[in-house]
């Protein structure tokens, strides 16, 4: 009996995990090197102003330091107004560490220090003496009258706002302000340049795409590409901190074309919080709606900040004009220039910020229209996205809202506001709809299979933790009919055939598919070969013939795939492709769509919150590794919680500078703020959005959870808290 149990689908454990959690994986900073040279980044102290002087006569006399660059001294770079950016960029004029005299934010990177340790590169470092000339500055959103309308593609106006929201029997107009988010994943960033005798780069560094950074090195160096070779083989989280090359990598390259040596720079906790982050929004939301909660009118108006050089965008208030069906809606998004460093694109960016505002401002209408929350979003269902007049390709939204609700016990709820508790414990009940575009990069892949029934397959991609290795693995083995032992995906080199980026939720989309192509090319040339080879294949018709467990089956017969290999010429078997998003897509709009219900306990004397209990249902078509993503969902729902309760980056804005950068004092939920966690996946059958028909998870799972704490916040307390994170004095 031939087992053909498709292995996509499987909850499969992770192929890296052993080499993880034994110590075997290595991280940027880790990789060995004989007379290596650590690098220690000296930062600004100010936040506007130009450096007069920087004098490390002290720092020169510390033994075992190298060489200390600064603006003055240092490799040729090129300029702030060259054209080429990286493929993550913001428009305007991309930031280059050490070009020059101007400081252009607090924390900027303005002389690196190298020693024969790490150790003695941070001392060295702290007896470095800068002189500066300061200029005013502006730090705070709140603060600043100088905006512009934001470079990007908002939705046109549709229909009549101003006119149906002046008439409409139920309005809403309120104002949400969510705070400064900064990624700190587990690694920081790091690079390791290996200089290599014939002056090649051979380089380990934190990064979402190798061939980004390697692109990025070649321009902005001017070293020939041949000579640059990126690796990251394991990335310890980055949630979008690795997009773009962040400072250390041009510095550290810096240091290693300067004293033709092997360096690495690591960048400290602290620095952590000197480069891009989510950024701080106002957002202010009308909703209009007639008796029955149908929606006559939707304006989302969101002003976020950017630096002064690069005008940072992101899908911010779209949302508004695509999630529920309505005729009339206004969108508009705009940008105040801080002397800050640009943002960056932090999981689902702009859904995460823009569907707090629309989600909490849905719950205010449901409560001042009297309608159940649930019901109201029922009511305004869109089977067709407003933005692009098109529709969806699959939206299995009711079902998020029906299943996750009668998981979680939701036709139990009492509407009035602190009407459940239990003793001193304020209990409240809430719930929000979530929504994130479901997108295909074009990507490549190769396949190759030896006469040992071995088979590799390699993509440029990174794995950020999300489980690349382990899906990729998935989908050769499927597309082959290999077993998952015998097959190795290799990633992270940008050696290796071109891959976008490793973010957006797009990877299994884009990447998957490449690799799914161009195994069945494989396994076609392995058919072909076994036709003109064994008769018993060659007599069996297509339908009849089946690659499964490591064999070719045809009918009664079957042959081993490694017994197929080594009987052709070369001994081996290989196919390289190109996938780009199919022409199926192009008449429909594409998006994973989600339903999160949450309990929590308000303490009435303390005002304390606990989130006691989170249901996800979530919609994102056909799900490779149920395992893995449900781990994503998980992990996406305590962010989620980090966002309404507990993170923010709090800048004294008379020194224009981050006070609470660390651990410590910079709030990310831990176990204890973690209460049970149910992530249901939702049936969707998606045959238009790729040949996979998986749509991605990294970013829906963080989409709706903090509106839905909000108002389950508001549920129990009575008291509407529209500036992010909740904090118990808000409350109270």
């Amino acid at each position: 009996m031939i087992d053909t149990t498709p292995i996509v689908g499987t909850p499969l454990d992770r192929v890296d995990g052993v080499a993880k959690v034994t110590g075997q994986a290595r991280y940027a900073g880790e990789y060995p090197q004989a007379g290596l040279l650590h690098g220690s980044v000296v930062c600004s102290t100010i936040a506007r102003g130009r450096v007069l002087a920087i004098d490390s006569t002290q720092a020169m006399r510390v033994p075992g330091v190298i060489a200390v660059l600064d603006h003055g001294h240092r490799p040729h770079i090129s300029s702030y107004d060259d054209d080429y950016s990286d493929a993550d960029s913001a428009e305007g004029s991309p930031f280059r560490p050490l070009f020059n005299d101007r400081v252009l934010y607090s924390g900027q990177p303005l002389a690196l220090v190298v020693a024969h340790t790490l150790e003695l590169a941070r001392y060295a470092g702290s007896l470095i003496r800068i002189d500066y000339a300061e200029q005013a500055h502006q730090t705070d959103l709140g603060a600043t009258r100088q905006s512009h309308e934001a470079p990007a593609e908002t939705p046109a106006p549709r229909g009549d706002f101003a006119g149906q929201f002046a008439a409409a029997p139920v309005r809403v107009d309120a104002t949400y302000l969510t705070a400064n988010e900064h990624h700190n994943p587990m690694e920081p960033h790091a690079s390791t340049v290996h200089y290599k005798a014939d002056g090649s780069l051979e380089i380990h560094d934190k990064t979402q795409g190798t061939q980004n950074c390697q692109d990025y090195l070649h321009k902005v160096f001017g070293l020939p590409k041949a000579n640059i070779r990126v690796h990251a083989a394991f990335v310890g989280g980055a949630f979008g901190s690795g997009l773009r090359p962040q400072y250390q990598l041009p510095l550290a390259v810096m240091a290693a074309l300067h004293l033709q040596r092997s360096v690495r720079v690591t960048l400290t906790r602290q620095q952590m919080f000197t480069f891009g982050y989510r950024p701080r929004t106002e957002q202010r939301l009308r909703l209009g709606a007639d008796a029955s909660g149908r929606l006559l009118a939707i304006a989302h108006d969101a002003l976020g900040q950017t630096s002064r050089f690069e005008d940072f965008t992101e899908h911010l208030v779209e949302w508004s004009g695509m999630l529920y069906q309505c005729d009339n809606v206004a969108l508009s998004y705009h940008l105040a220039p801080l002397d800050v460093f640009t943002p960056l694109d932090m999981r689902a960016p702009g859904a995460a910020s823009g569907m707090i505002a629309l989600e909490c401002a849905m719950d205010e209408l449901a409560c001042a229209a009297q309608i159940d929350p649930l019901d109201l979003r029922r009511r305004n269902f869109a089977a067709n996205n407003g933005n692009e007049g098109k529709p969806y390709s699959s939206k299995e939204l009711l079902a998020c809202y029906q299943q996750g609700a009668e998981r979680f016990g939701w036709h139990n709820r009492d509407p009035q506001p602190r009407s459940m508790r239990n003793g001193h414990q304020l209990i409240g009940w809430g719930m929000a709809g979530g929504v994130w575009e479901a997108l295909q990069m074009k990507a490549s892949a190769k396949a190759h299979i030896d006469a040992q029934g071995r088979l590799t397959v390699s993509s440029a991609t990174t794995d950020i933790g999300t489980g690349t290795y382990t899906v990729m693995t998935q989908i050769a083995a499927d597309a082959v009919g290999a077993r998952v032992q015998d097959v190795t995906f290799l990633l992270g080199d940008s050696s290796l055939p071109t891959a976008p980026l490793q973010g957006g939720s797009f990877t299994v989309s884009s990447v998957g598919s490449a690799v799914r192509q161009a195994c069945l090319v494989l396994r076609s040339k392995l058919l072909e070969h076994a036709r003109k080879s064994y008769p018993e294949v060659a007599s069996t018709p297509t339908e009849q013939i089946v690659f499964a467990d490591g064999y070719l089956h045809a009918g009664n017969h079957r042959l081993a795939l490694a017994e197929i290999v080594a009987s052709t010429p070369g001994r081996n078997v290989e196919a390289q492709i190109e996938a780009e998003p199919g022409a199926k897509r192009q008449p429909f709009s594409t998006a994973t769509h989600s339903a999160v219900f949450v309990e929590v306990h308000v303490d009435e004397d303390l005002g304390a919150i606990k989130v006691t209990r989170v249901v996800s249902a979530v919609a994102a078509g056909r799900v490779v590794n149920p395992k893995t993503a449900r781990s994503q969902i998980l992990g996406g729902v305590v962010w989620g919680v980090g966002m309404a309760l507990h993170e923010e980056a709090l800048t004294d804005h008379q020194l224009g500078r981050i006070v609470n950068h660390n651990l410590a004092e910079y709030h990310i939920p831990v176990n204890a703020d973690s209460g049970d966690i149910e992530v249901i996946f939702v049936e969707e059958n998606d045959d238009i959005v790729n040949e996979l028909g998986s749509k991605g998870v990294g970013e829906i799972g963080v989409v709706g959870v903090a509106a839905a704490v909000a108002n389950a916040v508001y549920h129990a307390t009575g008291k509407r808290v529209r500036a992010f994170p909740i904090t118990l004095d808000k409350v109270l």
